[in-house]
């Protein structure tokens, strides 16, 4: 879609470091569903469960899918949805990795995969790949294996995805601003829901505690600790027929001037995948100009901005100032 140059609407940044969007190459693809599974991946992005409304052409790749170890990553309920061949052998990550030249992994596997997100983590290291965690398994934002990448020479970033204009990051905004303005918030929901094999997955509530913490914390953070409001943020629930589309309800109550009570509704829609990858191109090409400079392991204003759960907590205001620092 980006290749037409004429095109300026729907992206953050239209060039970081010397890189426009259409210079981001996919030239590997993993995944565990045999319907997806040999395919070029301009065809498996619409194949199986995938939902995402097809906006653009997209040309051959010369990218065959290729499979992937299982591990935890297919919850008991959703067979159906990721259809596995348990007769079709994984390939050697690490060796792939390295057969196909890649840069940076992209790790977007479903929610709850802890063993699995950590399996391609280690098999990046091997392969002296870099790390782009987008899932709720906290990897990037902890000591442990920011240092394994570091000491490998490797830049990494995450963890959970902060879509381009989602939830988080409108919730995010709202509470800077209430603050800013001199309100006190007295408490806050964010429920959402979707239509997605992302909003299937979390259907299983033993999936959703590394999630939840995610979410909570993007919002609790804005706040002195020892005076957060009351909050409850989440996935809400599963609704089929929305398909890729994301709902999100906010109700936030509180105190203004003169101690009188406020109450803010906020309904937001919109379409969760491109959401996410509006926001993912950047951080892949802030990866890279991370690279360049020489820099290693967690990148921490990288992984403020495109993250929700970053090693080292932001405003928005402030990611904002110190990203343009990072590229000057």
């Amino acid at each position: 879609f980006y290749k037409n140059e004429q095109e300026t609407k729907g992206y953050v940044r239209r060039e970081i470091g010397n890189y426009l969007i259409k210079d981001v190459q996919v030239v590997g693809a993993i995944d565990v569903d045999k319907r997806l599974i040999g395919k070029d991946v301009s065809e498996a992005i619409f194949s199986g469960s995938n939902t995402a409304e097809k906006f653009s052409e997209v040309p051959n790749y010369n990218v065959q899918v290729v499979k992937g170890p299982v591990l935890d990553g297919v919850a008991e309920h959703m067979h159906n949805s990721f259809q596995v061949d348990d007769s079709q052998p994984p390939v050697d990550i690490a060796a792939y990795l390295k057969e196909v030249e890649a840069e940076f992994v992209i790790c977007y596997l479903p929610v709850g995969s802890e063993k699995a997100a950590k399996f391609y983590a280690e098999e990046a290291l091997k392969a002296g790949v870099g790390f782009i965690n987008a899932i709720p398994v906290f990897i990037c934002s902890t000591p442990e294996w920011s240092n394994k990448f570091k000491e490998a020479g490797l830049v990494c970033a995450g963890d959970d995805i902060k879509s381009q204009f989602g939830a988080t990051y409108l919730n995010r905004v709202l509470v800077e601003s209430l603050m800013y303005r001199g309100f006190n918030i007295d408490n806050l929901y964010q429920l959402n829901v979707g239509g997605n094999t992302d909003f299937e997955n979390m259907i299983d509530e033993s999936r959703l505690q590394s999630k939840r913490i995610s979410k909570t914390s993007a919002v609790s953070t804005l706040f002195k600790e020892g005076n957060e409001p009351a909050l409850r943020i989440g996935p809400s629930d599963y609704v089929p027929h929305l398909k890729d589309a994301k709902i999100c309800y906010i109700n936030v109550n509180g105190t203004q001037f003169g101690n009188q009570k406020f109450e803010l509704e906020l309904k937001l829609k919109v379409e969760d995948s491109p959401n996410s990858a509006g926001v993912m191109l950047d951080v892949v090409r802030l990866a890279k100009v991370a690279k360049e400079k020489g820099l290693t392991g967690n990148i921490p204003v990288v992984s403020a901005f495109g993250f929700k759960s970053p090693a080292d907590k932001m405003s928005e205001t402030d990611i904002l100032r110190k990203i343009d620092d990072f590229l000057a």
